[in-house]
């Protein structure tokens, strides 16, 4: 290529020098260099900001959900005589059962009792056809004056050869036959009368009488069939008044049943439902059996029930209250209170804030013991402090809450007169008092709605 042809821009000044090619790379690198630097500052600089903005974001959160308040349901701690008992499952068994059979054999007549019917010891419930046996008995009757007859006429000879021998005429052979004579026929009577005693024995027992108090089972016998005597099962008599339950304890808690059973001290025992809820009856511990099981290392024990309202039925199962003691002026919280965490047991008590607002609080408290749905507190709470038993999972300390209704008071039976007046109190909370819950529930409810028709629309 000509000089004269080349363009101006590839043209030097005359006496300029070329520059190095190392300088020029040099250069490039540092401009690099500074661009990755500063799009690292930015991108370093907007997750600064982003994570600023999150933490902010989840301040208001955290202020707003402190801020809202949580529906919780409160009870109050209650200071009263609380029993001290061991739980146990008891069988109903009644206190006497008694499976009648006949004694004696015959037909089956028409039965003298409604099934199921109470009746009264000696009450005849049931006959056999008495018609073989009065025979019998007649027939040992007419043997006896037989027999009776003869004896007669054998003391009459006796008497007779005995005045002759007195006087010389007849010899000590005869007397001694007729004496012998005599003694015979004695015998027979005093075999002919244990023979009408059995008899009549027998036909007695043709009149089937109930052998105790209690309450008669379904016949297991149709009137017309014959009956084998000592074999079939007529009916079955338990006595329910009183009643007995039947339940077992473990060896290391006989002890203390013992001692109080050596020390003629009444124990009292409580029977509860299958679902250890409701009350059924009050009775106390009669006895303990005389040997542990090897097999479960427990005891038997038996506790005896009046059962005047027949709340107790044979074989019923039952939760068994054996009451050691009554701990006066007790701490009692219901269950569902209390809570557990890396301090210990605790429960939320509900106290008014500073803004008037009701707040929960954590406290922590000591347990005595459990006793079903309630237990008893040695220390943490007073007497008459509100505490939750429901919405607990929600709360932190200082959480505001809101108590949608107060829980009814503690009672072992939930039919008792005091369950019901709490729960027409309930009943009358105004509408300002309901679950914020259900009242969340019906607003979005009626939002729904609304964007259901706009959508129609």
């Amino acid at each position: 290529m000509e000089t004269q042809h080349a363009p101006e821009t590839y043209l030097r000044a005359a006496g300029t020098p070329e520059p190095e090619p190392g300088q020029k790379r040099t250069w490039v690198r540092i401009v690099v260099y500074l661009v990755i630097a500063l799009a690292l500052g930015m991108a370093v600089w907007k997750v600064y900001q982003n994570q600023k903005l999150a933490a902010a974001n989840t301040a208001r959160q955290a202020a707003a959900l402190q801020s809202r308040p949580v529906p919780v349901q409160v009870a109050s701690v209650e200071q009263k005589a609380m029993p001290i008992y061991l739980a146990a499952l008891g069988t109903v068994t009644p206190y006497m059962s008694v499976t009648v059979k006949a004694r004696v054999s015959g037909e089956l007549l028409p039965v003298l009792f409604s099934e199921g019917q109470e009746v009264r010891q000696g009450q005849t419930i049931l006959r056999i056809d008495p018609s073989p046996y009065q025979a019998a008995l007649d027939q040992a009757k007419g043997t006896l004056a037989h027999d009776e007859a003869l004896l007669k006429n054998a003391q009459a000879e006796y008497n007779r050869y005995k005045a002759l021998y007195d006087a010389g005429v007849t010899s000590k052979e005869t007397l001694d036959a007729d004496e012998a004579s005599l003694g015979q026929y004695q015998g027979a009577i005093v075999s002919d009368k244990a023979s009408i005693e059995n008899a009549q024995l027998q036909l007695d027992w043709c009149t089937i009488q109930s052998p105790i108090n209690g309450k008669i089972g379904l016949r297991l016998v149709d009137p017309g069939n014959l009956i084998s005597a000592n074999t079939t099962n007529l009916v079955i008599v338990n006595q329910l008044k009183p009643i007995a339950v039947y339940f077992t304890l473990p060896e290391n808690q006989l002890p203390q049943v013992l001692d109080r059973l050596r020390s003629d001290k009444l124990m009292p025992v409580d029977a509860y439902d299958r679902g250890d809820v409701q009350k059924l009856a009050a009775g106390r511990l009669q006895a303990a059996d005389n040997q542990i099981d090897t097999t479960t290392g427990t005891d038997r024990l038996k506790a005896v029930f009046p059962n005047q309202n027949e709340a107790l039925f044979p074989n019923q199962f039952v939760n068994i209250h054996l009451v050691l003691e009554n701990r006066s002026n007790a701490l009692v919280v219901p269950s569902a209170a209390i809570q557990s965490g890396n301090q210990g047991a605790f429960v939320w008590v509900i106290d008014q804030g500073a803004n008037g607002k009701m707040v929960a609080n954590m406290q922590p408290v000591k347990v005595a013991l459990a006793e079903g749905q309630m237990t008893v507190l040695d220390s943490g709470v007073k007497a008459g402090a509100n505490v939750v038993i429901d919405g607990a999972d929600r709360l932190r300390p200082g959480q505001v809450v809101v108590v949608s209704k107060s829980a009814p008071q503690l009672s072992a039976n939930p039919n008792s007169p005091e369950s019901s007046d709490a729960t027409q109190e309930q009943s009358k909370l105004p509408l300002a008092e309901t679950p914020a819950a259900a009242k969340t529930g019906a607003l979005n409810a009626t939002t729904q709605g609304k964007h259901q028709r706009k959508g129609q629309q």
